[in-house]
């Protein structure tokens, strides 16, 4: 529970996919692009299968560099006005459908605390901010896609905002914004969340991957499990919407070769 004395040097930074929203953020960005025509099924089809992955085994970095530097082709030349557009939709639809009512609840007793509350995620900035802005959320760290003249170059600005680059990222933010860190709280479920959590005086993970729950119990840290009302459940939940990813991505190979076909 955080602490109810109001501070603006106190601040609460969380991951975004499987911490405030079940899955992967970017797979629905990538199915509603694909429906827009901004690339084909092969690579939807690569989206999908890394997204079924995420979702029954937890993050996996190789998957996650080709997934941005796919990405990053795709939306060479395309606005950055667009790419907003396509994010609120995406939230309005899917995203704000998908979030765990439990880290909803803690955000918003944090953000009651008076809190500066952060999210800090491997996802576009354009979309952290987003995200944050419709949680009442202080605002969104994430990755830096380089644009000019209101179009994307296809090359980041800086690292991906993922492991260590997660903590120097509230590390230098902190100094901007005076927080303490050792009284600051961090939320994630990966492993790959560890260095954030290691940069304040509260971690908490939420809905751990195996290897970061060990680690928690090693070391004593609280765990919060916002995925149902028992594992169980939650395991139910996670092969649902894997089977469900499965099932559109199947019907999309189907139309495929119905195309095919009649081409031929």
């Amino acid at each position: 529970m955080p602490s109810t004395h109001p501070s603006s040097a106190t601040a609460a930074f969380f991951d975004v996919d499987n911490t405030i929203i079940r899955g992967a953020s970017a797979f629905h960005l990538a199915k509603s692009a694909y429906q827009r025509k901004f690339f084909g099924t092969r690579d939807i089809l690569r989206f999908a299968l890394i997204q079924a992955r995420y979702l029954l085994w937890g993050e996996n970095r190789e998957e996650i560099d080709q997934v941005r530097d796919r990405a990053l082709s795709l939306i060479a030349g395309r606005s950055v006005a667009e790419i907003a557009t396509l994010g609120e939709e995406v939230w309005d639809a899917v995203l704000s459908l998908r979030i765990y009512p439990g880290t909803r609840r803690l955000l918003d007793e944090h953000i009651a605390a008076g809190h500066q509350v952060w999210l800090v995620t491997a996802t576009p900035v354009e979309i952290a901010q987003l995200i944050a802005r419709r949680l009442g959320a202080t605002g969104g760290l994430g990755t830096v896609a380089e644009h000019k003249d209101g179009f994307y170059t296809g090359r980041l600005k800086g690292d991906l905002m993922h492991g260590q680059a997660k903590a120097d990222a509230i590390v230098a933010l902190a100094e901007v914004q005076d927080i303490d860190l050792d009284e600051s709280y961090a939320y994630g479920d990966s492993l790959n969340d560890l260095p954030m959590m290691r940069s304040v005086g509260h971690p908490c993970p939420i809905n751990p991957d195996l290897r970061l729950r060990r680690h928690a119990q090693e070391v004593g840290w609280p765990i919060r499990e916002f995925r149902g009302r028992s594992q169980r459940a939650a395991g139910r939940g996670v092969r649902t919407a894997s089977w469900a990813g499965a099932a559109w991505v199947l019907g999309l190979v189907l139309r495929a070769a119905r195309r095919r076909l009649r081409g031929h």
